[in-house]
C-alpha cells in the first residue's frame, strides 16, 4: 500500500518526529544525497531505467524535506522534480526498509487577475504592487519583442494580467501561467493570449515571436513527448518525462536550439554525454544521451542558435539512439513545444474561430478589471487539489482528507 506523505504537511515536532527543511545543494546527486544522509544507495540501484533517469531532474535550490525520529533516524523525504510530481522515499514500518516512489504534489490551482496603472515601468510597479518577480518576467516576456516600453509607455497607463497560480500549503508555488494580458498605451490597447495549442499569439491569431527555440535536430522524429505526470495503470506507478525525444540515425547532427553560453559538457550517469547552455531570461537547455560532442565544445563555451554542438548517440540509460531535448525556466522543467518555432505562425480556418471565441472570453476579463479600476490582484477558484487518497491517489475534496486511512 503506498504511504503518503501527510506528516510533512504540518513544519513542527510531532510524536518525536521532527522535520527538517533544507534545500537541494547545486551539483549533488541523488546518490551523494543518499550517502549524505546515511540512506542505502541500493535505493537508487534496484530503481528501474526511468526512475533513475527522473533522479537527474532535481534542480539546484529545490526545497527538500525530510522527516526524522528521535534518535535522528530519516523516516521520510521528499524531493520536488517538477511543479507536478516528487520523490518520495520513506521507512517501511513493516520491514524496516526504505522505499522509493513518485507521487504527484499536492497544490491547489487558482485562476487570478492583476491590474494596475503604471507609474514607473510594467516591470516595477508590477512588483511593487505584487512583490512578485515570477509575474513582472512573464509580463515583459510577453511584449518584449513586438512593444517599445521606453519610447511609447505613459504615466497612467493601464495594465492587466489574467493567469493561474499554484499554490502550495497557501503559498504560491512554480512559475505563474500567463492566460492574458493588455497594456495600455497612447491610448491604444495590446494583447497577448494563450491559445489552446499552449502558444501565445496577438489579437490578429499571429504568433508572438517572445524566446523562441529552433528545433535541434533535422527531419528527426519525435519519439516521447513531455508528459509532467503520468499513472502507468500496468506498474501502477507515476511517470514523468520532463523534455521530448527525437529520435534519430547514431551521429545525427545536434544543433543549439538558441544562442547561448555552454555551462556543462560532460558525461552523466543518467543522461551520458550531456550539454547544458544556458540563454537569456533564465531559460536553459539540456542535450542527453550523445554519441560525442563536436570539437571545441566545452564548458564556458559561447554558441549561436543552430551551431552544431554534438551527435545523436545512446549513451547513458538509453534504449536507443535518441536526442532527449529538455528546457527549463529558472530550474523549472518545461514543455519544448511550446517554444520550439514552427514554420506556420498565423492561425487560420477552424484554429482562427477557436482562437477568436477564446479571445471574446478574455476580452470580457480584461475589461472588467479596467472598469474597476483597483490595483488588488483578484482570485477566483480555478481546480481544488487538496488531498489524494493514500491508496488510490484520487483526489479528495476538503473535509474528506480527515476520513482517508493515512
Amino acid at each position: 500500500m503506498y504511504k503518503f506523505f501527510m506528516t510533512l504537511l504540518i513544519p513542527c515536532t510531532i510524536f518525536a518526529s521532527e522535520v527538517e527543511f533544507t534545500k537541494w545543494n547545486s551539483g549533488e546527486s541523488f546518490l551523494n544525497f543518499l550517502e549524505n544522509h546515511k540512506l542505502p544507495q541500493k535505493l537508487y540501484y534496484n530503481l528501474d531505467k526511468d526512475e533513475q533517469t527522473i533522479t537527474e531532474e532535481i534542480y539546484a535550490g529545490v526545497n527538500v524535506q525530510i522527516l526524522r525520529d528521535a534518535n535522528n533516524t530519516v523516516e521520510q523525504v521528499l524531493i520536488p522534480v517538477s511543479s507536478e510530481l516528487q520523490l518520495h522515499l520513506y521507512k517501511d514500518k513493516e520491514d524496516e526498509t526504505y522505499k522509493f516512489e513518485s507521487i504527484p504534489i499536492i497544490y491547489a490551482k487558482k485562476q487570478e487577475a492583476f491590474s494596475v496603472s503604471i507609474e514607473n515601468s510594467p516591470y516595477y510597479d508590477i512588483i511593487k504592487s505584487t512583490g512578485s518577480k515570477k509575474l513582472a518576467h512573464q509580463f515583459v516576456n510577453a511584449f518584449k519583442n513586438s512593444l517599445n516600453f521606453r519610447r511609447d509607455l505613459q504615466k497612467g497607463d493601464r495594465l492587466v494580467m489574467v493567469y493561474e497560480q499554484k499554490y502550495r500549503w497557501g503559498e504560491p508555488f512554480s512559475m505563474p501561467d500567463l492566460q492574458v494580458a493588455m497594456i495600455e498605451m497612447n491610448k491604444k490597447k495590446h494583447y497577448i493570449y494563450l491559445h489552446t495549442d499552449k502558444r501565445y499569439y496577438d489579437e490578429k491569431g499571429i504568433e508572438a515571436e517572445g524566446f523562441m527555440l529552433n528545433r535541434p535536430v533535422k527531419n528527426a522524429r519525435l519519439s516521447s513527448g513531455f508528459t509532467p505526470r503520468r499513472y502507468h495503470p500496468i506498474l501502477k506507478k507515476y511517470r514523468a518525462h520532463l523534455g521530448v525525444d527525437y529520435a534519430a540515425r547514431p551521429g545525427t547532427p545536434i544543433m543549439a536550439a538558441g544562442g547561448g553560453r555552454v555551462i556543462y559538457a560532460g558525461y552523466n550517469r543518467g543522461y551520458g554525454n550531456l550539454i547544458k547552455i544556458q540563454h537569456s531570461d533564465g531559460y536553459m537547455t539540456l542535450y542527453a544521451h550523445q554519441k560525442a560532442f563536436r570539437k571545441g565544445i566545452k564548458r564556458g563555451k559561447y554558441v549561436k542558435k543552430g551551431e552544431v554542438i554534438g551527435y545523436v548517440g545512446t549513451t547513458g540509460l538509453s534504449t536507443g539512439p535518441h536526442l532527449h531535448f529538455g528546457l527549463y525556466k529558472n530550474g523549472q522543467p518545461q514543455n519544448p513545444a511550446r517554444v520550439i518555432r514552427i514554420t506556420t505562425n498565423k492561425l487560420q480556418g477552424n484554429n482562427l474561430q477557436a482562437f477568436n471565441t477564446l479571445k471574446e472570453e478574455y476580452n470580457k476579463m480584461i475589461e472588467l478589471h479596467l472598469a474597476a479600476k483597483t490595483q488588488a490582484v483578484c482570485e477566483a477558484e480555478f481546480e481544488k487539489v487538496y488531498y489524494l487518497d493514500p491508496q488510490t491517489f484520487q483526489p479528495l475534496a476538503r473535509g474528506e482528507e480527515q476520513n482517508a486511512q493515512i
